[in-house]
């Protein structure tokens, strides 16, 4: 369908365009509040600044489509295919997305507070200073995703895939992340204060420099973890797994670690309270917990301000 005929039909009242082939087609900056494209085909499309707001876009395919700065707000675009288009800086603020593919696509800057994005496929995608604060991304698939910078305060996570998604300087605070596979994930500057993280998979993740205030991370296993200078005031550590995790310079005032594995954890420069570093001294092993140091001195408590200065 030309664009000319198109808009002479909207202009006309005309809102159902189901399964229009639009395949190419230049819509940019057209204005189609509340139409039916249900099912089109708008493959390559060129949609940039276009008005879609309240439309319903579900099942149709947008491969390739420049959607640049659209407005798309409250709509409906479940099972919809973004394979690889192009959505940066767009407005679809409380729109539906569940189960729409978006792997590859770009969304950088992207408004999607409160929508929904339930089983979405967004492996492999830019995602960075996107908004989904309030979003619900219950199994969604975020594996490879770049979040850096995402706002992600309030969403919810339960059942998504993470596997080593960057989520550099995210924020995260308060969000509930308990028993998430976030194995070789980077969160290195990410703000996850209050954030539940229990019984979570976190080997070999990067929190380095992150703000963990008052975190729930008991249970959670953080095997070769990258904590360096990482805020964990107040964090709940107990029955944690630390063992071979890099905590140096990390701020543990106030931490519980009761029960928590640290063999061959780095304690280097530590900030924690005196009865926190004596608990440790007596589970820490000589042969297993170290500065860091060539001589890797021992976690040992001492009144001698000297010793005391490997973790403090």
């Amino acid at each position: 369908m030309e664009r000319s005929f198109l808009l002479r039909l909207y202009e006309m009242g005309e809102r159902d365009f189901t399964g229009v082939d639009l395949r190419g087609a230049d819509l940019s900056g057209v204005t189609l509040i509340d139409v039916n494209l249900s099912g089109a085909n708008l493959t390559g499309a060129n949609l940039s600044r276009a008005f879609l707001t309240k439309s319903n876009l579900s099942g149709a395919f947008l491969n390739w489509a420049n959607l640049t700065f659209v407005k798309m707000s409250e709509g409906y675009m479940a099972d919809a295919d973004f394979t690889k288009a192009d959505i940066s800086g767009a407005f679809m603020v409380k729109s539906n997305l569940s189960r729409a593919k978006l792997s590859g696509a770009n969304l950088t800057g992207v408004n999607l507070r409160g929508s929904d994005l339930e089983k979405a496929n967004l492996c492999g995608a830019n995602l960075e200073n996107i908004n989904l604060r309030g979003a619900n991304l219950i199994g969604a698939n975020l594996n490879w995703a770049k979040l850096s910078g995402a706002r992600l305060s309030g969403a919810a996570l339960y059942g998504a895939f993470l596997n080593n998604v960057n989520l550099t300087g995210a924020f995260l605070n308060g969000v509930d992340l308990n028993g998430v596979d976030l194995n070789g994930a980077n969160l290195s500057e990410a703000k996850l204060n209050g954030a539940k993280l229990q019984a979570a998979n976190l080997t070999a993740t990067n929190f380095s420099e992150a703000q963990l205030h008052g975190v729930s991370l008991t249970g959670a296993d953080l095997t070769g973890a990258d904590l360096t200078n990482a805020s964990l005031c107040k964090a709940k550590l107990n029955w944690s797994n630390l063992s071979k995790a890099d905590l140096s310079k990390a701020d543990l005032k106030g931490a519980n670690l009761l029960g928590a594995k640290i063999d061959g954890a780095e304690f280097t420069d530590v900030t924690m309270f005196d009865s926190t570093r004596r608990y440790l001294c007596t589970i820490a092993t000589g042969t297993t917990v170290w500065s860091g140091r060539e001589t890797r001195a021992t976690l040992t408590f001492s009144p001698n301000p000297a010793r005391q200065a490997i973790l403090s």
